[in-house]
């Protein structure tokens, strides 16, 4: 697709449902979801910085609008946290779809994976 577009299109993910040791959500809830997509906004259009890791940037705690809300830098660093371990476990675990689907995949989708594999 990359191919036939000037501007490639931003990809975002979002984990909403990460938990602590206890059960416990480490997002404060839905309502504050705006915080995280105000990030990705100005991300997009160069205003807002992040921190590099494997999987791509990350926000930084300072990069957040924390107006009004308490949570500390403690607990966005929890949610923040990057397994590496535990994510190479993860896209090792999708070896057969990729088998089963190469023909049908683009090259490049397969190159990302192998790059992102090599990242971890």
């Amino acid at each position: 697709m990359q191919r036939t577009l000037t501007q490639t299109p931003r990809i975002f993910h979002v984990n909403w449902f990460r938990r602590d040791s206890d059960g416990n959500f480490l997002w404060p809830g839905f309502s504050e979801n705006m915080r995280v997509l105000k990030w990705i906004v100005d991300r997009s259009h160069g205003r807002a910085y992040g921190r590099e890791t494997p999987i791509g940037y990350v926000p930084r705690y300072e990069d957040i609008d924390w107006k009004g809300l308490e949570f500390a830098k403690s607990q966005f660093d929890e949610l923040q946290a990057f397994d590496r371990a535990a994510w190479k476990s993860e896209v090792l675990g999708h070896e057969e779809l990729f088998i089963e689907l190469h023909d049908h995949l683009p090259p490049e989708v397969i190159y990302e994976r192998e790059l992102l594999i090599c990242r971890l």
